[in-house]
């Protein structure tokens, strides 16, 4: 398959493709988005789990270091959450207002030629959401997101047969770069995420681990991982 197909490839440059995280990446993890994601998953695991309100922070954060997110160790534990109502609730709720339009990053997108995916843990919608509030949403030929990485968690007869996949793992990671159906040694992977940029390094992509502002030096001009 030629992977230009969407975009024209720009010769001089050593990557066909740009997969971009989105949160803390395309946007500042400064802006509060984070603080109160925190805090939607606290009153989530108060009000929907009951787990006393003192202990959700604690709780929250022991999910996320063993299984990568709430929703993946809530599920694990054989919470019966369904994945849908948690990002209703944890995402739904989010001041989307702080999100402002960058032009900025508007421009240095339009600037590369290449294709450019999302690819995010969060849920399709929340990825929608933020790409609109920066105004960059046709900037993107897809979005790879949780959807995209667990096609079948709707299907399942019990919390735990079907385990939640997100960046890092490495099945996640298959999944996502099957669907982006790219050229890996082509590929540059953006995330402020060391274990993910890790797992992207460990599967043949060129990676950048990446500070908001992303700097347009190194995604216009990276060539070594």
């Amino acid at each position: 398959m030629d992977h230009c197909s969407k975009t024209s490839c720009n010769s001089s440059s050593p990557f066909d493709c740009l997969l971009f995280d989105l949160d803390d990446t395309l946007y500042s993890s400064k802006l509060g988005i984070a603080e109160a994601l925190r805090k939607n998953i606290d009153d989530f695991l108060v009000e929907r789990c009951g787990f006393p309100e003192d202990k959700a922070p604690s709780i929250r954060v022991e999910l996320f270091k063993t299984y990568g997110s709430s929703l993946a160790g809530l599920r694990a534990l054989r919470y019966d959450i369904d994945a849908d109502d948690y990002h209703s609730f944890v995402h739904g709720r989010l001041p989307y207002d702080l999100i402002k339009p960058d032009s900025q990053l508007l421009n240095l997108l339009r600037s590369i030629t290449q294709r450019k995916i999302i690819f995010t843990n969060s849920d399709r919608n929340h990825a929608i959401m933020a790409l609109k509030r920066l105004g960059i949403e046709d900037c993107f030929d897809q979005i790879i997101c949780f959807e995209t990485m667990n096609p079948n968690l709707s299907k399942s007869s019990s919390p735990d047969e079907f385990p939640v996949l997100l960046k890092p793992s490495m099945d996640a990671m298959k999944i996502a770069l099957r669907v982006a159906d790219v050229d890996l040694r082509r590929t540059l992977f953006l995330d402020d995420n060391v274990r993910n940029v890790a797992a992207g390094k460990a599967l043949g992509l060129r990676t950048a681990l990446v500070n908001v502002p992303i700097n347009p030096l190194v995604v216009k001009s990276k060539k070594k991982n």
